[in-house]
């Protein structure tokens, strides 16, 4: 290839590789995530729960993402109109796999926000918590399904939106669109920092040294990173405006990939501490037994462990009508 083609080629396939190479890469973390989940609520505390469930079709609706994203890229996304001019077809799959991608997108979200919002509502006491999380989930459902519609039916017919160089149709104003997707990303952006911080106020009464409840409460917290996501987001959203759409919205495109992402690797990494501990445990020369027995689940009974009312006089009141405690509440409780 001569020099003077080389900057061309660089220039309309580097949005591509970018969107390849980190989707992959937060496919990857998230889905590891997930498995370690899995592991945990399956083989150590044995309680398979409704949030476990949703967690997990959140990251098969990731993985519908994510090929939609690949093949995307593959063919039109990231790429520039002036390297698309004498590639009709690539321009219509990159319009058809964004769309996909998008709608992809809004189930995964969503399903995973409520995902996290059930584990936090089964650590909950107080009824302004309760409350703070259901108006959580309704919001976050509500403005996905409004997102979700929109993206849709954006085009008359829906197949213009990716034939728009073979049919007749029209699509709405982009600035209308535009209105809905900040909508959309500013009520994502609060709903998700309110679960990060809210378990702050969860622990904060519980009868747990310092050191074990900030360690707690950054676990059970990380949500706020998904929020960080979709915040890095909104000022790309107006590049959806340009001509060259399919170059313009790369960033769009990641940064996408890196809040679903995030967002399935925040609802995981929550519950994983009992594995954490067993590895401990192993790696220890003399193992502790209480370290694998006194990890409560999240949701339901585990079934073959001590009854967490033998503890009840080592807890503070509050702790004791905590249904499902996540982790042992004593304050000689390690910390990994």
């Amino acid at each position: 290839m001569s020099s003077s083609t080389h900057p061309h080629w660089t220039m309309g396939h580097g949005g591509s590789n970018a969107i390849i190479i980190i989707t992959a890469i937060f496919l990857g973390i998230s889905l590891v995530a997930v498995c370690l989940r899995c592991f945990v609520r399956l083989r150590i505390v044995r309680a398979f729960g409704c949030d476990d469930a949703l967690i997990v079709a959140a990251m098969v609706l990731n993985v519908g993402f994510a090929v939609c994203t690949f093949l995307g890229a593959s063919s039109g996304m990231g790429k520039t109109m002036a390297y698309l001019a004498d590639r009709p077809e690539d321009v219509r799959r990159g319009f058809l796999f964004w769309w996909l991608g998008q709608i992809m997108y809004i189930i995964t979200v969503t399903v995973g926000r409520l995902s996290i919002a059930i584990t936090l509502l089964r650590l909950t006491v107080e009824r302004i918590h309760k409350w703070i999380l259901y108006a959580v989930m309704a919001l976050s459902t509500a403005v996905g399904v409004v997102f979700f519609f929109f993206t849709i039916f954006q085009c008359q017919p829906i197949s213009y939106y990716w034939d728009r160089l073979l049919i007749d149709g029209h699509c709405m104003d982009i600035g209308s669109l535009l209105g809905i997707v900040y909508m959309y990303s500013g009520v994502a952006a609060v709903c998700d920092f309110t679960m990060g911080i809210l378990p702050v106020f969860l622990i904060w009464r519980l009868q747990m040294n310092r050191r074990t409840k900030a360690a707690v409460a950054g676990i059970l917290g990380i949500a706020c990173i998904a929020s960080a996501a979709v915040i890095v987001r909104i000022p790309f959203l107006s590049s959806a405006k340009s001509e060259d759409f399919l170059h313009a919205t790369t960033e769009i495109s990641i940064w996408s990939n890196v809040e679903a992402g995030l967002g399935i690797t925040a609802g995981s990494l929550a519950t994983v501490r009992p594995i954490i501990r067993m590895w401990s445990s192993m790696a220890s020369s003399i193992p502790s037994q209480h370290s694998l027995i006194a990890s409560y689940p999240i949701s339901g009974k585990r079934r073959g462990t001590v009854d967490s009312r033998d503890d009840t006089n080592s807890h503070s009141t509050y702790a004791s009508h905590t249904a499902q405690p996540l982790w042992p509440l004593g304050t000689t409780d390690p910390v990994p």
